[in-house]
């Protein structure tokens, strides 16, 4: 997991609040429902010593959110009065949750989201085709493409001497509208950082968009007939086939990077175990980090306010690295920050996935002799 959506939450200082909440307005007074668990969430930030401007931004943020059918939840990260992050998750979370500290509480968003995986799909015919685009942590991007051929498109049965002909320029046609929406494609794919373009639709469309990707693409391509770009039909088996192709993917990235820690656990070479982890994180020499999400966790770290690599188990060792006001927080919020600030990606394991000391280890980019002997 790319966790570089998140940034901009480390480029400022603390304090922050950090909110997860059932936001489901499917009943007839849901509204009032959903303001009145808000109001709970409220008391409890204000208890744990929160700014009231700063609050009163998530709860304004909460008011404004626009409406959208079924269950769902959302995650809001305020600073200094204004709303930084605000995200819709798929379903409502386990539990409201208010919290007030120095680090935003990304953990539970990061549990809910899962393994990101960055697509494009595309759904064709014959005169152009529907894109939409999702980077990790980005909203999704939507383009249509018109086919700069609108004529001839569809085959007649003409008879004479220039039925052949017709039909030739027909097929012309499509192929140049392929060829148009692969293009635009591939330009989509690049920009979002794609790992899987899903196409679908028409048959002969999908068929001619997917001769006219280079190898490159094609190699990450999974094509269906299902959906179409008739007004109204149904797309739940383009969702079927697209959730599928990411998950698959998901479940292989998570395989590995749970071998490679295997492979660098076996020659000593691993990150293992809290202190182990923190050490290897402080020195940039984390490559990935397999973290078992762990909600009941009383686990704290000592961080510098201004610097997501200065992290450490013990507050003495960040004084003598010249920090006058180390901070103690949640270590999965000071693992994230660190993570994110290294550029290391994160993993999130299960104990039926592998076996972690403490719930953590990390996957290196490089061993030294330290690393070995360790």
């Amino acid at each position: 997991m790319n966790l570089n959506f998140l940034r901009p939450l480390y480029d400022r200082r603390g304090p922050w609040v950090s909110v997860y909440l059932d936001a489901t307005r499917a009943s007839e007074n849901a509204g009032h429902e959903v303001d009145l668990r808000w109001q709970a969430l409220r008391g409890r930030l204000l208890e744990q010593g929160a700014d009231p401007a700063t609050v009163d931004a998530a709860g304004t943020a909460l008011a404004e959110h626009p409406y959208q059918p079924g269950r769902y939840g959302l995650a809001i990260f305020a600073n200094a009065g204004e709303v930084v992050l605000l995200e819709t998750l798929s379903a409502p979370p386990a539990t409201d949750l208010a919290h007030h500290g120095p680090l935003p509480h990304v953990m539970p968003l990061l549990a809910q989201r899962g393994e990101d995986v960055p697509y494009v799909r595309v759904l064709a015919d014959r005169t152009g085709a529907d894109l939409e685009g999702l980077s990790v942590g980005g909203a999704p991007r939507r383009h249509t493409v018109t086919g700069s051929e609108t004529f001839p498109l569809r085959k007649v049965h003409a008879g004479g001497w220039s039925h052949r002909h017709f039909q030739l320029a027909v097929e012309e046609a499509w192929k140049r509208n392929a060829t148009d929406v692969a293009a635009a494609a591939v330009d989509l794919a690049e920009a979002v950082g794609a790992e899987v373009i899903v196409v679908g639709g028409d048959v002969r469309a999908v068929q001619t968009f997917t001769d006219r990707l280079p190898r490159v693409w094609r190699d990450r391509l999974v094509s269906t007939d299902a959906g179409s770009r008739h007004a109204g039909a149904d797309q739940g088996a383009l969702d079927d086939v697209t959730v599928q192709a990411i998950a698959e993917i998901a479940e292989r990235q998570l395989r590995e990077a749970i071998d490679r820690y295997g492979a660098q656990r076996g020659a000593d070479e691993a990150g293992t175990g809290l202190a182990d982890v923190v050490t290897r994180l402080q020195r940039g020499q984390v490559d990935t980090v397999l973290l078992a999400d762990d909600p009941s966790s009383t686990d704290m770290l000592w961080i510098a306010p201004d610097d997501p690599t200065l992290i450490a188990v013990d507050e003495r060792l960040l004084r003598e690295s010249g920090v006058e006001d180390p901070q103690r927080v949640r270590a999965d919020a000071a693992l994230i920050r660190a993570i994110a600030g290294t550029g290391a990606d994160l993993v999130l394991v299960s104990p039926e996935d592998v076996r972690l000391e403490h719930g953590i280890g990390a996957v290196l980019r490089y061993a030294d002799a330290s690393t070995a002997a360790s």
